[in-house]
């Protein structure tokens, strides 16, 4: 039945700065910017590596939700990397703080937590 994931959408509450944030810090490729104007909305195709991954959405005065990674809900968006240490330190560079590394349990790969500027929380997780 299901062929794979299509895209992940996410609402930001200011556009100009979360789409820095996927674009420039995160470096994801813009595939197409539309805005709506029955919305007043922007809708942003994000992609990795070629591969659409991404729907960045802005909505005039959308509603708080908790977004912890242990809350009930969406846990969190992870991100593969090759080298971990080298990820952390380039989002460091870039003024985005980083949780400790930690280390799973099951596959001793190592990991760790950053957020969006609507701290949505995101993972990087060393393959």
């Amino acid at each position: 039945m299901l062929k794979g994931v299509h895209h992940i959408a996410i609402i930001c509450s200011n556009y100009s700065i979360s789409k820095k944030f996927y674009t420039e810090v995160l470096r994801l490729e813009i595939l197409k910017e539309t805005y709506r104007e029955e919305r007043k909305s922007y809708k942003l195709d994000l992609a990795l590596n070629g591969n659409y991954i991404i729907e960045l959405f802005s909505f005039e005065n959308p509603p708080e939700r908790t977004s912890r990674p242990e809350a009930n809900g969406l846990r969190h968006l992870a991100f593969s990397v090759e080298n971990l240490d080298a990820a952390i330190q380039e989002l460091q560079s870039k003024t985005i703080q980083t949780e400790p590394i930690r280390v799973d349990p099951i596959t001793g790969k190592r990991f760790t937590f950053f957020e969006d500027p609507d701290k949505l929380p995101l993972e990087l997780y060393e393959e």
